[in-house]
């Protein structure tokens, strides 16, 4: 259900890591650990921690007879020229800012007659992938922030495309099991073959019975063989602030053990808050009985400080509403990407090195699990 305004699982094969990576509890994702570095180099060990899987779908052109074509695995584009070390002055050309904001975008329905503020047109949701991919924008999945695995072609700004509450409109797959005509996982492949550095990933935050039924959890399934998030949103979108502690962690750790039945071997790693509401003791939004997550959404509604800033708290990561027009459009997508856009508006850019975290002197402080990367320029 719409909340009101308040205020990965295993991948296709990918090389294996090195004995510099360990796992974050309640993510599948290795992280490398920062190693400590003289002034003026750079640690290779961070190449890890910013480094995206292989695996990632791409959309084919659509087939003779008129239909979708099936979706199949496809190498992901290289990033773009960069240095194999990023240097100050190069950073400076980029304009690359590594602490800089983050737009996490919060979608619910995509359907032809909007109800409410929550519900996007297809026309709208496609005209804001489209506006995504022209501004240089790279989605990446929830648990990709938290982790800080954000390899993106130089220049590039990550984005995160969030889901919640499982709707039909989102996804579905047709008999044949391919993304349902309409649904906004088909647009955004469809965005995605037009377009090849705009990665068609997303993380779907659901409840039990996800898009429908999905009674096999054939849905679920194909979205994770499909590089998408499937996160924990409480198995019957439980109001955690108004509920007892040992209901609250109830429903995150059902819908937990829902997710994992249905998909064998997967371990979602982060949670959207129903309502945007926390429990009585936030940290239980993290860990609980039976789960552990490295990473929460709120509601609104504002962008998400990059997960190398100092000020970035993985319990409590703020959303931006996607809308443009209408009621309380101020604290909608398309106010949030104009601002962003402006010379001012502090726009999370890559600097095209996995290794470092290139920031201008300026910027705000550092994290110090990235401080030992860190290029300040």
């Amino acid at each position: 259900m719409p909340e009101p305004v308040a205020g990965p699982w295993p991948r296709p094969a990918e090389t294996p890591f090195s004995a510099l990576c360990w796992e974050i509890p309640g993510s599948p994702d290795p992280v490398a650990r920062p190693a400590p570095a003289a002034e003026g180099t750079h640690t290779s060990g961070m190449r890890c921690l910013f480094r995206f899987g292989a695996g990632f779908t791409a959309l084919l052109a659509l087939a003779a007879c008129g239909g979708p074509a099936p979706v199949v695995p496809a190498p992901r584009p290289a990033p773009a020229a960069a240095p194999v070390r990023i240097t100050p002055a190069a950073a400076r050309q980029l304009g690359a800012d590594e602490l800089g904001r983050v737009p996490v975008l919060m979608y619910h329905r995509i359907v032809a007659q909007p109800r409410s503020v929550y519900d996007r047109t297809p026309a709208d949701f496609t005209a804001e992938l489209e506006r995504l991919a022209a501004e240089d924008y790279v989605p990446v999945t929830t648990a990709e922030l938290v982790s800080r695995r954000l390899d993106l072609p130089a220049g590039a700004h990550p984005v995160v495309l969030t889901f919640d509450d499982g709707d039909p409109s989102v996804f579905g797959l047709t008999p044949q099991g391919q993304p349902a005509p309409g649904t906004a996982v088909r647009i955004l492949l469809d965005v995605a073959a037009a377009h090849p550095r705009f990665r068609p990933v997303a993380s779907l935050y659901v409840n039990e019975h996800p898009f429908g039924g999905d009674a096999d959890g054939r849905a679920l399934r194909w979205l994770a063989e499909h590089g998408f998030e499937i996160g924990n949103h409480t198995r019957r979108h439980t109001n955690l602030r108004t509920a007892t502690e040992p209901a609250a962690t109830a429903a995150i750790a059902e819908e937990d053990a829902l997710i994992r039945r249905a998909v064998p071997g997967y371990r979602p790693a982060t949670l959207a808050l129903p309502y945007g509401s926390s429990p009585r003791r936030p940290e239980l939004a993290l860990r609980g009985p039976g789960y552990s997550y490295g990473g929460v959404l709120l509601v609104g509604s504002g962008p998400a400080p990059s997960p190398c800033a100092a000020g970035f708290e993985p319990g409590a990561i703020p959303r931006i509403r996607s809308q443009s027009t209408g009621p309380e459009a101020k604290y909608g997508s398309a106010r949030w990407l104009d601002e962003l856009a402006t010379p001012t508006g502090h726009r999370y850019t890559s600097d095209g090195d996995p290794s470092t975290v290139a920031y201008p002197r300026s910027a705000a402080a550092v994290a110090p699990e990235c401080a030992s990367v860190g290029l300040a320029y």
